[in-house]
């Protein structure tokens, strides 16, 4: 089944702004919110569609790959989006926007935490490789540091043989509801901070938190072709689950550093290339660097300066299939400072052949 198209899902124009595109998103996330719809599984497919069209038209690079490329540009991360396991997952990623809808979808997610299964968050790594490192692929190392339920207390905070009490505050909701007039005015519990549940006699280890920080090391495989903002999902390496709940997934954007000789376009690359005016005229073959080494480039009998000539299949791997593409070496006649005797002699007898007009011997080239 084809996916359907973001634009089309959030109700906007292609060239739509940022204001837009959040105001279209409040709109459909207000009326698909599970708390307006439980038990309602087209109303929360609908939901997670519309923030997988978000979390991508909300940023800007992402948005730029995928007018281009459309649903391919995030075929490495397994479909379009961040991938929301869940309305939890949701609220995490976007709890800006969920702050005023139906009292704070992040309290919500806060006041679970402690007693539920929750997935974790998904991690974002960036990584920097070089030109090179896109013609071959590597495997990396990369570190970084995150957070994992207690093994001491499995998260619940609480020392071993204790467990968090209902809080006394706001009775374990999480709120207290303020009356004014005719108004009611819910707010976050300043006992619990929205937990709605208290530690009496906190774990040492994580000092009540529930958490604990770990360094990790991952070994990453990073295909050949990748390019600036591909985005490589390894999954369950983000932050750890919460009370047994699955880990996050961890997304390394792929950032490749500039070359000192070639620009990239695409799965080709191009390059400038200076080239003696004998050739030009002539044709021959040249010697011409490459992202791994040297090549022998043939320059076409009559090549003008300007000219791209192209060197097939030294270019980049794409990351879709198996082409190579190619580099295009942008042309530029070069002259010589100075000429020998022979190689002046010679040149004035072709102009006198041509019948052409030239300065007298002695004066000096260029400058």
């Amino acid at each position: 089944m084809a996916r359907r198209d973001f634009y089309e899902i959030l109700g906007v124009e292609k060239g739509a702004d940022q204001d837009t595109i959040k105001k279209a998103y409040r709109k459909l996330a207000m009326q698909f919110h599970p708390d307006k719809n439980p038990g309602n599984k087209d109303a929360e497919e609908k939901f997670k569609e519309a923030a997988g069209a978000y979390e991508v038209l909300s940023d800007t690079q992402k948005r730029a790959q995928y007018d281009r490329f459309g649903h391919d540009a995030f075929t490495s991360r397994g479909g379009g989006g961040a991938g929301f396991q869940d309305a939890e997952d949701i609220f995490s990623h976007f709890g800006d926007i969920f702050g005023d809808l139906f009292g704070g979808g992040g309290q919500r997610q806060q006041r679970r935490s402690r007693n539920e299964p929750r997935r974790g968050s998904d991690l974002r790594y960036v990584t920097e490789i070089t030109l090179k490192d896109v013609l071959s692929g590597l495997e990396k190392e990369i570190e970084f540091d995150t957070d994992e339920n207690c093994k001491t207390c499995n998260g619940s905070g609480a020392e071993k043989g204790s467990t968090p009490e209902a809080c006394h505050t706001c009775g374990g909701s999480g709120q207290v509801v303020r009356s004014q007039g005719f108004f009611a005015m819910a707010s976050t519990c300043p006992t619990c901070h929205g937990q709605g549940t208290v530690v009496k006699n906190p774990c040492k280890p994580c000092k009540g938190k529930g958490r604990t920080s770990v360094h990790k090391k991952i070994r990453l495989n990073i295909p050949p072709g990748v390019d600036t903002g591909t985005r490589l999902r390894v999954a369950t390496e983000g932050e750890g689950g919460y009370m047994g709940g699955q880990p996050g997934d961890l997304y390394v954007e792929i950032r490749v550093k500039p070359h000192n000789k070639f620009e990239r376009r695409g799965d080709d690359l191009i390059g400038d290339l200076s080239v003696s005016y004998v050739q030009m005229l002539l044709g021959g073959e040249v010697e011409v660097p490459t992202v791994t080494g040297k090549a022998t480039l043939e320059i076409p009998r009559g090549c003008e300066n300007g000219d791209n000539v192209k060197l097939s299949g030294e270019g980049l791997p794409s990351l879709r299939g198996s082409r190579r593409g190619d580099i295009y070496y942008h042309v530029s006649v070069e002259f010589p400072d100075k000429l020998g005797k022979d190689e002046e002699k010679l040149l004035r007898e072709i102009a006198k052949e041509k019948g052409l007009k030239v300065s007298s011997s002695g004066k000096k080239l260029f400058g």
